[in-house]
């Protein structure tokens, strides 16, 4: 098949990440990939005046993309706007990956192949234009989605139950650890994101609260922003902005706990990867972590918004017994083993025959 991809910008975020993953397996297996992404905006006229001012007079390096270094074809629009029937080649198949780019897919021609819109995420978000975004579940495009919950709310809420299911999973050459122990000093783990819905707040408001019954609790994060003062990380945490892959599982590993605080969560990758790599998970029953983890045993889940019991959950984890800790890392692993990238490109490339 000749397949197109519609994308924002292609830079480091998560979704960007797994579509990646599944053009990169649909390219070895014989199909014709290509990609569309919108360029990175161009900074704000205040920002470009600051910069001035401070002598700043060099444009910034390219952003860095998980498509950077893949043998796939990758076209960047000279400028932020719609795609067109002229942006993109012929094709059997050509997909959505973002509120915005359904309605852009959506108004191609027959020419550009079969429309589908893949769902990582309930889009409508209160930064969002929420009747536009909405909007885009109502488009005529075939919708393949990555967790259960997402289906349901294409069900429930647009009528919509001609979905495909296709679950994220882990690459466990990329994410692996042998048995190990609990790290010297009680060690906990998460995502560093500003966007509300990621619940950071929720999460460091869990961390401050642990840290008054456990002092010595450190803490280590990553993101690919800064650090933002509203959300400042605690004394002494560590903090890596934009790791390469190979330190991802080296992050993972040192934490004896991984903690999700989001307010809803399309899949939750980075606590399936964390589980490869032994860590125990507590997370709010946000959408997708509820797939991934098994209550008391793979690490806890709790209601949503609720600092408290996040915070109950992660010290229980931390003040297991070392046989217990041991027996809920293994399991987490154990879990984490049963997906598979594999698998989710067999199901992906099935959907899109069947569309």
């Amino acid at each position: 098949m000749k397949i197109t991809f519609v994308l924002p910008v292609a830079g480091l975020a998560g979704g960007i990440r797994v579509v990646a993953i599944h053009a990169a397996k649909l390219r070895a297996r014989g199909h014709a990939v290509t990609i569309v992404s919108q360029p990175p905006r161009r900074p704000g006229r205040r920002v470009r005046l600051a910069r001035a001012l401070r002598g700043r007079f060099r444009s910034d390096p390219p952003e860095p993309s998980y498509f950077d270094g893949l043998d796939i074809s990758h076209h960047v629009l000279e400028r932020p706007r719609p795609v067109t029937d002229a942006d993109l080649p012929d094709a059997d198949v050509v997909i959505a990956t973002w509120w915005e780019t359904a309605h852009w897919v959506a108004a191609l021609s027959p020419a550009k192949g079969r429309k589908f819109y893949f769902v990582q995420h309930h889009e409508v978000h209160g930064h969002l234009p929420f009747h536009y975004a909405r909007a885009s579940y109502y488009l005529p495009l075939r919708k393949i989605v990555i967790a259960r919950w997402l289906a349901d709310v294409m069900a429930r809420d647009y009528g919509d139950t001609a979905v495909d299911l296709v679950p994220n999973s882990v690459d466990l050459d990329q994410f692996h650890a042998p048995p190990r122990a609990r790290q010297a000093r009680p060690t906990v783990g998460l995502l560093y994101a500003g966007t509300p819905f990621k619940g950071v707040d929720i999460s460091l408001a869990a961390i401050e609260a642990v840290r008054r019954d456990i002092p010595d609790l450190c803490v280590v994060a990553f993101g690919t922003g800064p650090l933002l003062e509203r959300l400042p990380l605690p004394p002494g945490a560590r903090y890596f902005r934009r790791p390469d892959q190979d330190r991802l599982r080296e992050i993972y590993a040192m934490c004896d706990v991984w903690l999700c605080g989001s307010r809803v969560e399309g899949f939750g990758l980075t606590i399936l990867e964390a589980m490869a790599c032994r860590c125990p998970a507590v997370s709010t029953r946000a959408g997708g972590p509820e797939e991934i983890i098994e209550e008391g045993v793979t690490g806890h889940l709790v209601p949503g918004e609720d600092s408290a019991a996040l915070a109950d959950r992660l010290a229980r984890v931390l003040r297991l017994p070392d046989a217990g800790w041991r027996a809920m890392s293994d399991a987490a692993h154990a879990r984490a083993r049963s997906y598979s990238w594999d698998d989710a490109a067999d199901l992906f490339e099935a959907a899109l025959t069947r569309g």
